[in-house]
């Protein structure tokens, strides 16, 4: 049998983790796997918080039991309809005859198109509560977090804030559930990655959530991914208002796409006179081996960003195109950048990636730099104006 985590008297951990799917969304790489989290209350009512997804609802339900030893299953809370949060939620009205189904109403909107249940919905607004007995649950709207129909659930007695997608992160809870249980800096990269491309689109529909939560006494956040805050809950919420806010710190990222290397040997030229100049956060990155996510997540950290193509059927690289319409996706502002390339019958690269930069409004910090095949002198010394250039942009 497995254990049960307690995260207060009445209050448990039942989520499971996944280490099968590949991809989330069918589009982010899942390296570290990653943990569909449940917290189940046991009151004089009882209280499912979301649900998971519907592979993995066998040892759910086994947990779901084992907490309840036997009581009934009261009200489902429904703070995210997305399926990873809501694929078992037609087994558990199944197995939980009787339960009431707990959202706004764009959720009870949501749940009767994508499940088609006939089940008894109680419909909460913002600022409206439900009394468990010990436990009060008090509902705030946090529309476009990253839904339209998302909501945070906190509870008044222990100050537990079960918070949805937000403050979670990609990789499997290997054992450790809190954040005082793991290696917090192992997470805190793939909670960035995740941020950055499922979030990051929505940061000012973020900003507005944590407005309505400052007022709260948050001594738990248990999110609907990642590790249970419990020792240093403002760690977390601390790094998304940071991110939010499209907040950098002084370093460059180099994104580069080659076939034969040339535009490599630029990449790597202008990384070394960056070093010169005193710059340590320099990040050269391959978009034929490192998924987009990977590079966005440290565009996202850093206020410089190079890109560099080959032409490519008189475009931009393939790789590097699929790059930059993910990153353009994002909305990310703040950011500078520069961009080189190559070419060998017929250009183009460079121009597309510079048509990308105006059409979206990002800063071109100098002219681009292209090259017929391969850098000689003077393009090398093109190169080191345009290197210099961003080193003074990044530190201004």
């Amino acid at each position: 049998m497995e254990k049960i985590v307690r995260i207060a008297d009445g209050i448990f951990y039942v989520g499971v983790n996944d280490r099968d799917t590949h991809l989330f969304e069918n589009i982010w790489p899942l390296p570290k796997g990653v943990s569909y989290n449940s917290y189940l209350i046991v009151d004089e009512k009882t209280a499912l918080v979301d649900t998971v997804k519907a592979a993995k609802t066998k040892d759910y339900l086994e947990k779901i039991n084992t907490a309840l030893n036997g009581r009934p299953l009261n009200y489902l809370i429904v703070n995210h309809m997305e399926p990873d949060h809501s694929g078992a939620l037609s087994q558990i009205f199944q197995a939980f005859p009787g339960l009431k189904i707990v959202g706004n109403h764009k959720t009870t909107e949501f749940i009767k198109s994508m499940y088609e249940l006939s089940a008894e919905f109680l419909e909460v607004k913002d600022g409206d509560e439900l009394n468990l007995g010990h436990y009060r649950l008090k509902f705030f709207l946090t529309p476009m977090v990253h839904w339209p129909e998302t909501m945070m659930t906190y509870e008044t007695t222990e100050k537990v804030l079960f918070s949805g997608d937000a403050f979670g992160g990609f990789g499997s809870l290997d054992g450790g559930i809190f954040d005082d249980e793991v290696d917090v800096n192992y997470y805190e990269h793939e909670i960035r990655r995740y941020y950055s491309n499922i979030v990051g689109k929505f940061g000012p529909m973020v900003q507005k959530a944590l407005q309505k939560l400052s007022s709260l006494e948050i001594r738990i956040v248990c999110s609907t991914h990642g590790p249970v805050w419990r020792t240093n809950p403002g760690r977390i919420i601390s790094a998304y208002d940071r991110w939010s806010r499209y907040e950098y710190d002084e370093g460059v990222v180099i994104a580069y796409g080659t076939m034969y290397g040339n535009t490599e040997k630029m990449a790597d030229f202008v990384a070394r006179v960056l070093s010169e100049e005193g710059l340590k956060n320099i990040r050269v990155m391959n978009t034929s081996t490192v998924h987009e996510s990977f590079i966005i997540n440290e565009i996202w950290r850093f206020k410089g960003v190079m890109l560099g193509t080959c032409t490519y059927n008189n475009g931009i690289y393939p790789p590097m195109e699929n790059l930059i319409i993910n990153l353009a996706h994002k909305g990310l502002p703040n950011r500078v950048f520069g961009v080189f390339g190559s070419y060998g019958w017929s250009g183009g690269g460079v121009k597309g990636i510079v048509d990308y930069i105006q059409k979206n409004k990002w800063t071109l910090i100098d002219e681009p730099v292209e090259v017929q095949f391969s850098a000689k002198a003077a393009d090398y010394e093109k190169l080191r104006q345009l290197a210099l250039a961003m080193a003074r942009a990044v530190r201004h």
